[in-house]
């Protein structure tokens, strides 16, 4: 049982790292322990109310129950490695690598220390999606056929106060580039499927003046076992946010603007009904994350679910690379 005044470590302080303290800390997790590789001072985050220490040594005099790991990319896998190997709880910041190397080990570190893994894809906990899933699981408009969404931005004004050109996903040696960065969509869509990957097809694009040195864009189509079709588009180029999601089932459609937080269903008898999410903040997904991965280590739920996370995390690299 997780106590809130049991030690937690976040790996990394970036934006998302303090945006996990600041959801650990609003869940009333007191004792809180930050691994920085450089002591750069906190953005959002009261210093007085976290530890930091820079030295990785440091961590077996701690003894965390959990980590959850918000360094670039690149360094996901052997910080989960280290973690899973030190008997500590590991939530991932998404995506779980940039390559495969390492996964087998990771792996055999979850089943060797019974150890609670997931990967923080956090869309499955947005009520809207949920309600999705629920159509697709009930067959209340029929069988789901088929699945597209859409994901655009201008990576450099995802945080103006740096060089976005330094930023990890900006630069092919931290683990960027559009795909793997807006990996939530692929890993939406195959958790809705229900189904197994059958074959993809992914094309990037690196003809945008941004510069950097990964894919400014990407497009994937994918077919499921079960036969539905998805295709994902995601690219950081462009200057007015869109980002949408549209299901088409047997007997009507369902579709998602993210960015209102609205859900508009069309049914086949011509009628249209609305869902809003009123006042709805990211921090609740975070937090809905958060709460559901301690519950899983509460209840402990290991072996099976935390190889399915990275199973389904393993996908999504090979569609993305």
């Amino acid at each position: 049982m997780i106590k809130n005044n049991d030690p937690i470590m976040i790996m990394g302080a970036g934006s998302i790292g303090e945006r996990h303290i600041q959801v650990l800390q609003n869940l009333g997790y007191t004792n809180l322990w930050v691994y920085r590789q450089r002591n750069l001072p906190l953005r959002n985050v009261p210093s007085g109310s976290v530890k930091i220490f820079t030295s990785i040594d440091k961590i077996q005099e701690i003894k965390p129950v959990a980590a959850i790991i918000c360094t670039p990319t690149s360094q996901h896998m052997e910080q989960a490695i280290f973690c899973a190997g030190q008997g500590i709880y590991v939530l991932i910041e998404k995506p779980l690598s940039h390559t495969l190397t390492g996964i087998q080990k990771l792996k055999n570190a979850v089943l060797n220390n019974n150890i609670c893994v997931q990967v923080a894809y956090m869309l499955r906990y947005h009520p809207l999606f949920q309600t999705v899933k629920t159509y697709v699981e009930t067959s209340k408009m029929g069988s789901l056929l088929s699945m597209q969404c859409y994901w655009g931005e201008y990576l450099p004004d995802w945080h103006p106060w740096e060089d976005y050109r330094k930023s990890y996903a900006a630069r092919k040696d931290l683990g960027g580039g559009a795909a793997l960065t807006f990996s939530h969509d692929l890993d939406l869509i195959n958790w809705l499927s229900g189904s197994l990957v059958k074959k993809w097809n992914t094309l990037k694009s690196y003809s945008s003046p941004l510069e950097i040195d990964v894919e400014s864009a990407a497009d994937i189509s994918i077919v499921y076992e079960n036969g539905i079709t998805a295709h994902c588009h995601m690219n950081f180029h462009e200057r007015i946010p869109r980002r949408w999601y549209r299901f088409v089932f047997e007997r009507g459609s369902m579709e998602v603007d993210y960015l209102k937080s609205e859900l508009v269903i069309c049914h086949i008898d011509g009628s249209i009904s609305q869902r809003k999410v009123p006042d709805f903040h990211r921090n609740q997904l975070y937090e809905s994350q958060t709460s559901d991965f301690f519950n899983r280590i509460n209840e402990g739920c290991f072996h099976e679910t935390s190889l399915q996370y990275l199973n389904e995390s393993e996908r999504i690299i090979t569609i993305c690379q």
